[in-house]
């Protein structure tokens, strides 16, 4: 009885649930990666009679850290400089979405649709967590044109990619800095070194001291910068794709197509973006630049 007074909606029952906001990760690659190549380059400073304060040095430290970013924010402007360094945290943390999770809950949406029309999304578009497949889903909904839709949320997609891009080559421009500021550095150490030629004993010892600089600014640009700036593109790519694959499933929701052929399309979607990636990783990048 109680059943028959409160009926339960199938169509409701089965609606998709919102995925939630995909956590972040650490990225052992990165932390891996920066121990073994600080690890490598202490070690064999260790293995050759070194020592650790051999290559310690703070004025040089100051040299090549502050020269560095105050040449970065001479040459970038302030609203690029506070994205590069927000998205710093992507080379350390992963929080990208899995294309699979994506297209179950693109599937569940198309389904939903397909059995009850697009209307009955209006709910669920608005508890979505991801900005780009709220928007995308939310002019569904409203009616708006098949066409209009992919050619806002492509223009979206375009101009995310260019700003990313751009926050990503703020670390190229630094790890070019770097090793000239070192330079800079080891001039400056050895301008000092000359004013002391009177005592013979220490000329060695202030010209190891004075090219510190230049081993920071070198390792700087090659063990942090650059394969930072590698990192945040490869982050990138994947973003992109991963929005494009919910632009083409939302695509499929329009045009009523069944779940099942919108599964097979993203999953072929999925394929052929990632063999692009494996073939010609930079081709996007090069494109945008």
């Amino acid at each position: 009885m109680a059943d028959q007074a409160n009926p339960v909606n199938p169509a409701r029952r089965s609606r998709p649930v919102p995925r939630k906001s995909t956590r972040l990760h650490p990225d052992f690659a990165t932390i891996l990666g920066l121990v073994l190549a600080f690890g490598g380059i202490v070690g064999g400073l260790i293995m050759e009679g070194g020592k650790l304060q051999d290559i310690s040095q703070l004025t040089a430290a100051i040299i090549v850290l502050g020269g560095t970013f105050g040449a970065v924010m001479v040459s970038t402007p302030m609203n690029v400089l506070t994205g590069a360094a927000r998205r710093l945290v992507h080379v350390f943390l992963d929080q990208i979405e899995s294309p699979d999770s994506a297209i179950e809950e693109l599937i569940g949406y198309a389904a939903s649709a397909r059995r009850s029309g697009l209307v009955a999304l209006e709910d669920d578009a608005m508890q979505i967590q991801d900005p780009f497949l709220r928007k995308a889903l939310n002019l569904a909904v409203d009616g708006t044109d098949l066409q209009e839709i992919r050619t806002m949320m492509q223009l979206e997609i375009e101009l995310g990619e260019d700003q990313a891009l751009a926050e990503a080559r703020v670390f190229e421009c630094a790890g070019g800095y770097a090793p000239t500021i070192g330079i800079i550095g080891a001039v400056m150490g050895l301008i000092q070194v000359m004013k002391n030629l009177a005592n013979i004993a220490e000329v060695g010892h202030g010209i190891a001291v004075a090219f510190v600089a230049t081993v920071y600014g070198v390792g700087l640009a090659n063990v942090v910068l650059l394969p930072a700036a590698s990192k945040i593109k490869a982050r990138i790519e994947s973003e992109t794709a991963l929005k494009e694959l919910k632009l083409e499933g939302v695509v499929g929701i329009v045009e009523g197509m069944n779940p099942k052929v919108i599964r097979h399309k993203l999953e072929a979607y999925q394929r052929q973006t990632k063999k692009a990636q494996q073939t010609n990783p930079r081709a996007r990048n090069e494109a945008a630049a």
